[in-house]
C-alpha cells in the first residue's frame, strides 16, 4: 500500500493523523495518507513565503525556470506506467483516460516552458511613450504566496494546471490535493524535487474542507486558486473578499451540446455520448444538456439509444471499458437521487437509470448510462450532477437552441455540431461560455485559456492568460524630460 506524506519545504514528513484511501472500483485500500495539522499547514505557508523572498528563486532567470518545467515534463513521462496504475486505483479512471491524463499533464509542462521562454515580463508601451516626455513600461511581477485547492476528478492534471503557472510566474504555493484522490499529486512532489525545483517553492498537502479553510485564512497567502463546486467557490470568494485577495475560480458547469439539423449524424451521436460519459460524467465540462433539432430528433434519438447500448461499463483496468465507477458512495447516492427526482418530475427515462450489479460490480460504484427526455423546468436541466446522466431536449430553431443553452447559471463549456462552419460559428459565438467546440468535445489546447463565465468561475488557466493570472502588472514611468522648466505641473504647488 502506498504511503502519501506531506511535502513541505522540499522534504516529506508524516503527521499524527492519517487515513486510508480506497479504490472506487472495488473498495480495496490504495494508500495510507497523512493529514496535516494546523502547524504543518503554517509550516508549509512559511516555507512558501521564505522561498518567495529567497535570492535563489527571485533572481532565477525565466529560462532556468523553463528548464525546470521541461525537466518535470520528462520525469512525468519516465514514470508514466507507475502514474497510470496509481491514477486508475486512486480515482477510478479507466486505463485509456488515465494514460491520457499523464500525457496531458506532462505535455502541459512542456508547452508552458515554451510559453515562458517567450513571455515578456517587461514591455515598453510605445503608444503611451513619447520622446522628450516619458517612457512607459508594463512590468509583470509575481503575486506572491498562493494557496491552491484542486478537486478529485483529474488529480494529476489539476495539480499540473495549478503548479505550472506558479513556477512560470515566479510565485510560490501550498497546494492542497483532494482527500479522495491524493496519490498522484504526491508523486508529482517527488518529480518536482528530482527536477531541481528549489525547496519551498511548491508545498503539497492533502485534506478536506477544514484543512482547506485553515490554509486560506493564513494572512501570508496573497492569491487563492480553487477548482471545485460553485457553492464552495462562492464561500471562498466571500472569504477572499474580506482580505481583497487575488482570486481564480474554476467552478461548476452544465454545458450545452447543440446538434443542428445538418450535423453528421454518426459523428454527432458518438460525440454526444463522449461528451457526457467521459470519466463517468465526472468532468466539469461534461455535455450533460443535449439539444437536438426537432427535424432530426426521432432519427437522432434512435441512433443514440442504439449506440449507448454498445458502451461498455466495466473495470477501469480493462482497456475495452468505456467508463468505470463514480468516485465513492456519497457521489453515487447524489447521482441516484437526481435520477429519482427526475422520474418524480415526469422526465421520460429513455435508458439506464440504475446501478450496474453482479460480480465485481457489487464492490464498486457503477451506474448505467442514463438518458432522460426533459424540459427546462426539470431539475437535471439546471443542476450539475457530476455523473453519467444526460438531459435531452428538442428545439425548433437555432435561436431557441441558443436561448435554452444560455438558460443556466453556468457558463463553462459547450459544443455545436454542423456541417456548415459559418452557421456553427454563429451559434457558438452567442453561447455564454468560456470554451465552445465545433464538431468536437472535451479536447483542450494547453496553449489556450480555459475557464468559465457566469457562476462557472473567474479567471483563466493555461495559455498566456494562465501565466498572467499569477502576475501583478506594474506601470513604470520614466521621465524623458530633464529640464525643470519643462515640468510646469510642478508649479501647481508653488
Amino acid at each position: 500500500m502506498k504511503e502519501i506524506k506531506l511535502f513541505i519545504n522540499g522534504e516529506f514528513r508524516t503527521s499524527n493523523k492519517d487515513f486510508t484511501t480506497t479504490n472506487p472500483a472495488n473498495n480495496e485500500p490504495v494508500a495510507k495518507v497523512y493529514l496535516p495539522s494546523e502547524k504543518d499547514i503554517d509550516d508549509a505557508v512559511d516555507a512558501a513565503e521564505h522561498a518567495f523572498h529567497s535570492q535563489e528563486w527571485r533572481s532565477m532567470d525565466q529560462n532556468k525556470r523553463a528548464d525546470i518545467l521541461e525537466a518535470i515534463s520528462e520525469k512525468l513521462k519516465e514514470r508514466r506506467n507507475e502514474l497510470t496504475e496509481l491514477e486508475i486505483a486512486d480515482s477510478g479512471s479507466c486505463v485509456r483516460k488515465a494514460k491520457a491524463d499523464i500525457h496531458n499533464a506532462a505535455n502541459y509542462f512542456k508547452v508552458l516552458a515554451g510559453q515562458l521562454r517567450k513571455f515578456q515580463f517587461e514591455v515598453k508601451d510605445e503608444g503611451a511613450s513619447r520622446a522628450g516626455f516619458s517612457q512607459n513600461y508594463k512590468i509583470y511581477e509575481p503575486v506572491g504566496v498562493c494557496a491552491q485547492i484542486i478537486p478529485w476528478n483529474f488529480p494529476l492534471v489539476m495539480a499540473a494546471w495549478k503548479i505550472g503557472p506558479v513556477i512560470a510566474s515566479g510565485c510560490t504555493t501550498v497546494l492542497k490535493s483532494a482527500q479522495e484522490t491524493p496519490v498522484t499529486a504526491s508523486i508529482l512532489a517527488e518529480v518536482l524535487k528530482d527536477a531541481g525545483l528549489p525547496k519551498g517553492v511548491v508545498n503539497i498537502i492533502t485534506g478536506g474542507a477544514s484543512e482547506g479553510e485553515y490554509l486560506l485564512k493564513n494572512p501570508k497567502v496573497k492569491k487563492v486558486a480553487f477548482t471545485g463546486s460553485t457553492d464552495v467557490g462562492r464561500r471562498i470568494m466571500q472569504a477572499a473578499g474580506s482580505k481583497l485577495q487575488n482570486l481564480s475560480l474554476e467552478l461548476g458547469g452544465k454545458s450545452a451540446n447543440i446538434i443542428l439539423d445538418d450535423a453528421d449524424l454518426s459523428m454527432a451521436v458518438d460525440g454526444a455520448l463522449y461528451a457526457f460519459l467521459y470519466h463517468s460524467g465526472q468532468a466539469c465540462t461534461s455535455g450533460t444538456r443535449l439539444f437536438v433539432d426537432h427535424k432530426i430528433y426521432p432519427e437522432f434519438k434512435d441512433a443514440l439509444l442504439k449506440r449507448v447500448a454498445e458502451v461498455k461499463v466495466g473495470l477501469p483496468t480493462d482497456p475495452t471499458t468505456g467508463y468505470g465507477p463514480v468516485i465513492n458512495q456519497k457521489q453515487f447516492d447524489r447521482i441516484m437521487n437526481f435520477v429519482d427526482i427526475t422520474k418524480k418530475e415526469g422526465g421520460k427515462l429513455l435508458f439506464g437509470g440504475e446501478r450496474v450489479t453482479g460480480g465485481e460490480f457489487d464492490k464498486g460504484y457503477y451506474i448505467k448510462p442514463t438518458l432522460f427526455e426533459v424540459n427546462s423546468d426539470n431539475t437535471i436541466f439546471n443542476e450539475e450532477i457530476f455523473g453519467p446522466v444526460l438531459a435531452i431536449t428538442p428545439f425548433q430553431t437555432d435561436a431557441e437552441a441558443i436561448q435554452l443553452a444560455n438558460k443556466s447559471i453556468y457558463g463553462l463549456a459547450g459544443a455545436v455540431w454542423s456541417k456548415n462552419p459559418e452557421r456553427a460559428k454563429n451559434v457558438a459565438k452567442q453561447l455564454e461560455t468560456g470554451t465552445v467546440w465545433i464538431n468536437e468535445y472535451h479536447l483542450l489546447n494547453p496553449g489556450m485559456p480555459f475557464g468559465g463565465q457566469k457562476q462557472s468561475g473567474i479567471g483563466r488557466e493555461m495559455g498566456e492568460e494562465g501565466i498572467k493570472s499569477y502576475l501583478e502588472v506594474k506601470h513604470l514611468w520614466i521621465s524623458d524630460c530633464d529640464e525643470r522648466a519643462k515640468k510646469p505641473w510642478f508649479d501647481a504647488i508653488f
